[in-house]
């Protein structure tokens, strides 16, 4: 009875993410995008737009893409879609500087404050932003992933000490924010990098120092089950992002590629960028299969077309994506 239930729910979670495929896919796409070749990157905007800091990025339902440290640190830069150029989107308090930028199902934005140790929620307009969750106890907030019922992951390095954590941020049924730094079977390097895999139970954490990739079954406030994804013999890592099949896509940061791994940690894929210093990455365009890619190196944007589309992009076009 157990194995059916356990067989029932991978069923069910496959099926939802081929629906998904299927819905994304009945998506028009225009012939520029239809006609450009799979992984091959270009530049987006131009060169020095955004400062060494350039950090992010995210896609909201529109198709717009944010990026953190717009010609100055403390800020958010939009790119509209098909634009070439970003804009200036929004400020921080004075102060605060952002590193990670995540849309929920619902549209909300929220931004990781590395500096002040918040995470902020961030109005449609940019004009307003509120501290959705604060605490002290944060080395750094610095990536973060959502799952569908907005609970926030956030990775949490201590960069001098070369460890880190993992928290979890939910709301409670009377609606006050909590969080709380998540238990785990391990002691972690410094973390980075982190995402959701299309199951929503795994989580998946980069580790700097140690360039490798771990994934943990998630249970509440514990990370349960860890397992060593992949350990890369060179080259920094940074940011990482999963597609609906749960590839991983994974900024390799001074090698100047984005590796692509299954699941099972197999490396099926580098995908060489334009400048040498990817931090981060996400997945947009109008099927959820452009690669938007932060170049540290130049302060610019660049992206390539990939054959899966995101997980979180197609989590929002099953759940209200216009």
């Amino acid at each position: 009875m157990a194995r059916a239930r356990m067989r029932t729910a991978i069923i069910s979670s496959r099926t939802i993410w081929i629906l998904c495929e299927l819905a994304v896919a009945g998506l028009i796409v225009s012939s520029a995008i239809a006609q450009e070749a799979p992984f091959q990157s270009r530049q987006v905007t131009p060169a020095g737009e955004y400062t060494f800091g350039i950090e992010g990025p995210a896609v909201d339902a529109k198709g717009n893409l944010y990026v953190v440290n717009f010609g100055k640190p403390g800020t958010i830069g939009k790119l509209a879609v098909d634009a070439s150029q970003s804009e200036l989107f929004a400020m921080l308090p004075e102060g605060s500087v952002g590193n990670a930028i995540r849309f929920d199902h619902e549209g909300r934005m929220f931004v990781a404050d590395y500096k002040k140790h918040k995470i902020f929620l961030v109005s449609p307009d940019g004009k307003q932003v509120e501290t959705y969750f604060h605490s002290d106890e944060f080395n750094q907030p610095n990536d973060l992933t959502i799952a569908a019922d907005g609970t926030i992951y956030a990775s949490d390095p201590h960069w001098k000490t070369h460890d880190g954590q993992v928290w979890r941020i939910a709301k409670s049924a009377d609606g006050t924010i909590i969080g709380e730094k998540m238990t785990a079977t391990r002691k972690m390097s410094t973390t980075n990098g982190i995402d959701l895999g299309p199951d929503g139970k795994t989580l998946y954490v980069g580790e700097s120092d140690t360039r490798e990739i771990w994934s943990y079954r998630i249970d509440g406030g514990r990370l349960l089950s860890p397992r060593l994804v992949k350990r890369f013999a060179d080259f920094n890592i940074d940011g990482l992002r999963t597609d609906t099949s749960g590839n991983l896509y994974v900024a390799r940061i001074l090698r100047g590629t984005i590796a692509v791994l299954t699941p099972a940690g197999m490396l099926t894929r580098e995908i060489e960028l334009k400048a040498k210093e990817p931090t981060n990455l996400a997945f947009g365009g109008i099927d959820g299969k452009t690669v938007f890619a932060t170049q540290r190196q130049g302060g610019f944007i660049e992206s390539f077309r990939t054959d899966r589309a995101g997980r979180e992009f197609c989590l929002s076009a099953c759940t209200g994506r216009k």
